[in-house]
């Protein structure tokens, strides 16, 4: 077995067992390599972003947070080319290096015929004018809006104030001058949007965004019906 097919089957087996765990040496003999070997992979797994954790102890071993990962999906050449090729299309955007790192895992598990179908596609689509700049703070950004936490940010307006506000995330607004943060902004006490342009410094909190009564669609209506940038 190679280690991109190891690398896979330690995440399903872990998956299959959760939330039990397995030793490394239990791992490195089912996949008959050493225990270093299988330490190795496990923590070139979670650089990766999968998370896999530890149980210290006697009967500890390395788990994994099914909740937090997708199984595997069974998906037609024209289905992975079709995520593959849209990915790319997110360069630009809060989500490009989300969908980056998507579309090189899509790309890695592609059998070679569908792979080079792929970037024979992606080769013919091409882009009017200058590529889209990448958006500053957007990986941030996503994860406030995934985890819910507050952030704090400096925010420089169309006049050229700066402020500093605690902002709790609703969403994300893509609009004509470029993408906008949508959220209730503490220290104007209301829904506020914000081009990602002129985010300073974006810190993200521990504090979990409260719930409040927010008609999201008919603000976006409000916010869409003037400027943006608060």
């Amino acid at each position: 077995m190679n280690r991109t097919d190891r690398l896979y089957a330690l995440v399903e087996e872990l998956r299959a067992i959760a939330p039990r765990t397995r030793t490394a040496a239990w791992l490195a003999g089912r996949f008959e390599v050493s225990v270093r070997t299988v330490e190795r992979d496990l923590g070139a797994l979670r650089e990766a972003g999968v998370p896999i954790w530890t149980e210290t102890g006697r009967s500890g071993g390395y788990g994994l947070d099914r909740e937090r990962t997708l199984p595997p999906l069974a998906l037609t050449a024209e289905e992975a080319i079709a995520i593959t090729v849209a990915l790319r299309s997110a360069a630009g955007s809060p989500f490009a290096a989300a969908a980056q790192s998507a579309a090189r895992k899509v790309l890695a598990r592609l059998p070679t015929d569908v792979r080079d179908a792929e970037q024979h596609l992606a080769a013919r689509l091409h882009q009017v004018g200058e590529p889209a700049p990448p958006v500053a703070h957007g990986g941030l950004i996503v994860s406030a809006l995934a985890a819910r936490r507050v952030v704090r940010l400096s925010y420089v307006d169309a006049k050229g104030h700066s402020t500093e506000r605690a902002l709790e995330p609703l969403g994300l607004l893509r609009g004509p001058a470029g993408w906008y943060l949508l959220g209730w902004c503490r220290l104007r006490d209301a829904v506020r949007g914000f081009l990602l342009d002129r985010i300073g410094e974006v810190e993200l909190t521990g504090e979990r965004v409260r719930r409040r009564e927010v008609d999201l669609d008919a603000e976006l209506a409000r916010i869409s019906a003037r400027p943006l940038a608060q």
